[in-house]
């Protein structure tokens, strides 16, 4: 008997839930109190009441905080980031804020990588927190350091970090990437 009334109740339960959707369905489309929006009616969804009452608020497009001023590809073009590398690398993988060239998948390993704007800075920020060594780079705009596999760039405010990666001898690149930080400086 206990069973028969548990079904009885489940049964109960998920036809009231039927019923609800069915209800919470049928209010979305045009009502006849003209207080919501029906389709054609000329209201965007921004100027549909909310359950509360009050319209949604607008949409506004999405703008970047603090977007550079400078394409980060056109500060390290390829040929220079082949020179740095000793090797040559793919085209540029380009965002807004970054700039990649690859080595070919023959070989060898080779990455350089172009950063503008605050993530170039935290780059660095992070490599600090970590106590890694930096040697300052004289007539490289404002501020300017090296480290194994990379240097950052201030100028302005803006800040340029580029990262070397490739498997042999780091020293062999530390003087190559140097003279790139002084080039991008004179470009910022």
């Amino acid at each position: 008997m206990r069973r028969l009334a548990t079904r009885r109740s489940r049964r109960a339960l998920a036809a009231l839930a039927a019923v609800l959707a069915v209800a919470t369905l049928g209010g979305c489309g045009s009502s006849d109190d003209g207080d919501s929006p029906a389709a054609g009616d000329g209201q965007t969804v921004a100027d549909a009441p909310t359950p509360g009452g009050d319209p949604l608020p607008e949409a506004t497009s999405a703008e970047p905080s603090a977007a550079p001023a400078v394409d980060p590809c056109a500060l390290v073009p390829k040929p220079e980031a082949e020179k740095v590398a000793g090797t040559p690398l793919e085209d540029a993988v380009a965002s807004p804020e970054s700039c990649s060239y690859t080595g070919p998948v023959t070989g060898p390993t080779a990455q350089l990588e172009v950063y503008v704007g605050d993530g170039a800075k935290k780059i660095l920020d992070i490599d600090r927190e970590l106590k890694h060594e930096f040697t300052p780079i004289p007539g490289a705009g404002d501020e300017a350091y090296a480290e194994e596999g990379a240097v950052f760039v201030n100028k302005g405010g803006v800040w340029v970090a580029i990262r070397l990666v490739r498997t042999d001898d780091p020293v062999k690149y530390r003087k190559p990437l140097a003279d790139l930080a002084v080039a991008v400086a004179g470009r910022l």
